[in-house]
């Protein structure tokens, strides 16, 4: 059996003295501990009520029968935001006893060097062809104000962005990869002042994206990328496939929070196509 939240902190309050109505505590594990002797019934009339008259040895029970080291130490933890799988080791013997994120955060790539901080300490962000920076404590990591976050949606993108340089027009720029998908990205952008452009497919579903992953979240600090020449991009590399996938979910045209936006969607629309953001990449010696 393995010891439930709910129950765990019921217990925490019997070894610290208190008694709980019979009621409350009805479960296995109380059972046992009845039967092994750690915890008693206190009759009242008709009510019953539960306390602990052996609190070492509560303590060995739940160490021996249900691995739980330090029943104080596994209720703390399981609401900590910041639990370690080492604190979950010590309070219970299982790192697994809460889901937990040995990772967050995202990935990060330039063209040109940039400066940053990360936790108060200068972060210099340098481009190395075929590796990428992670910023794990993305709570601060901190850019320069005229730094343009370009949140780019496909790896292959992301991957190849020195290829793509002469695509996008602002000087300073870093771009974040969307993959994986989580809120620590959104997160990070809400705490940051800096403009946020959103480099994604050009389709529907790149659009939907946007508008529900990003836009509500960032307002006017947030824009779609929309490169010159798109329009002959779509007519020459555009895939019909895509556009009759997507055309049920395309989003409302007069909906469309940005002029850009309204004009990519007038021209798939049009061509009847989305265009992949790949077509970008340029060739190797580009």
């Amino acid at each position: 059996m393995k010891l439930s939240v709910s129950l765990a902190k019921k217990l925490l309050r019997l070894v610290q003295g208190e008694s709980l109505p019979r009621s409350q505590v009805r479960h296995a594990i109380v059972d046992q501990m009845l039967e092994e002797g750690v915890l008693s019934v206190r009759s009242k009339g008709t009510r019953q009520s539960i306390y602990c008259r052996d609190a070492t040895g509560a303590h060995h029970y739940l160490k021996n029968q249900l691995g739980v080291n330090d029943l104080s130490l596994f209720v703390g933890i399981i609401n900590a935001a910041d639990l370690l799988r080492s604190d979950a080791v010590r309070a219970a013997s299982d790192s697994k006893i809460k889901t937990i994120r040995s990772f967050k955060g995202f990935l990060v790539n330039c063209y040109r060097p940039l400066e940053a901080s990360l936790s108060g300490i200068p972060l210099q962000i340098v481009p190395i062809p075929g590796a990428f920076t992670y910023i794990h404590d993305f709570e601060d990591f901190i850019l320069a104000g005229d730094v343009t976050v370009v949140g780019v949606e496909n790896g292959e993108n992301f991957r190849y962005i020195e290829r793509q340089k002469k695509v996008f027009p602002f000087e300073k720029v870093l771009f974040v990869s969307r993959y994986p998908q989580s809120g620590d990205m959104v997160q990070w952008l809400q705490g940051i002042t800096n403009r946020y452009v959103h480099f994604g497919d050009f389709d529907f579903a790149g659009i939907n994206i946007y508008l529900n992953e990003f836009k509500p979240w960032l307002g006017l600090r947030a824009s779609f990328f929309v490169p010159d020449g798109i329009e002959k991009l779509i007519q020459d590399y555009g895939n019909r496939e895509l556009y009759d996938r997507q055309c049920k979910t395309a989003p409302q045209r007069n909906q469309l929070p940005e002029p850009a936006l309204e004009r990519l969607w007038d021209l798939i629309s049009a061509e009847k196509k989305g265009l992949e953001q790949e077509v970008l990449i340029s060739g190797r010696n580009a």
